[in-house]
């Protein structure tokens, strides 16, 4: 089906039909279908999405029915499952919020330093329209983190445990900390479905990553 939805948006969608420009799809993935119209306002691509899921669904059969739900603008598609925009669904002049998917904003194993580095740059081009400001930002980061001027709790990376160490394909950092907090000390260490704090430290040359996770709330301190 979302196949089909492809093919009839970019057939009837087009400048020979009539349109500001060739209507393609960018995106579809389990339910949706994400339509780049080539519109110059919000207003518009609300308008013609709205047509084009009642007309699409004419094409289905009862009771299953395409709904039109949003146009996100500006938008930014990293790759599948990664994208970014401003979301507007109940008014054309006032985004709703800024949406993310899949990006390290709102995933929860990444330290605070890079979630929130990535959402004031998403912030920054998307609703500032200011790309360069979000370069120059990222830079100063950058800097601060290599001068060591980053407070550590910002570093502190938090992983969940979801099963042994032998049940895991590959070593992870988070697994072969809580296996050596066990031997230090049994009692104080994570348990199954327990969230491992760590953070990655200096090692020897070479040292493969796992090997380079320790306590986060320790060397907080």
């Amino acid at each position: 089906m979302i196949e089909k939805t492809k093919q009839l948006v970019e057939s009837k969608y087009t400048i020979s039909n009539g349109y500001q420009a060739d209507a393609k799809v960018v995106y579809g993935d389990t339910d949706s279908v994400m339509v780049k119209l080539g519109v110059p306002t919000v207003k518009e691509a609300m308008d013609i999405g709205r047509k084009a899921a009642e007309w699409v669904s004419s094409h289905f059969t009862p009771p299953i029915k395409l709904e039109f739900e949003k146009v996100y603008y500006p938008y930014l598609l990293i790759n599948k499952k990664r994208y970014a925009g401003l979301y507007f669904s109940s008014s054309p002049d006032t985004h709703d919020k800024m949406d993310c998917k899949g990006i390290e904003t709102v995933r929860r194993d990444n330290c605070p330093l890079v979630a929130n580095l990535i959402n004031t740059c998403l912030q920054m081009i998307l609703i500032d329209r200011d790309p360069q400001g979000a370069v120059d930002h990222a830079k100063e980061v950058i800097s601060d983190l290599l001068c060591n001027r980053i407070d550590i709790s910002q570093l502190v990376i938090t992983k969940e445990l979801t099963r042994t160490a032998q049940e895991y394909a590959g070593k992870q950092a988070h697994v072969e900390l809580a296996e050596r907090m066990r031997k230090r000390d049994a009692g104080s260490a994570p348990n199954l479905g327990d969230r491992v704090p760590y953070v990655i430290i200096k090692a020897a040359k070479g040292a493969a990553a796992y090997m380079k996770s320790e306590v986060g709330n320790v060397l907080s301190v």
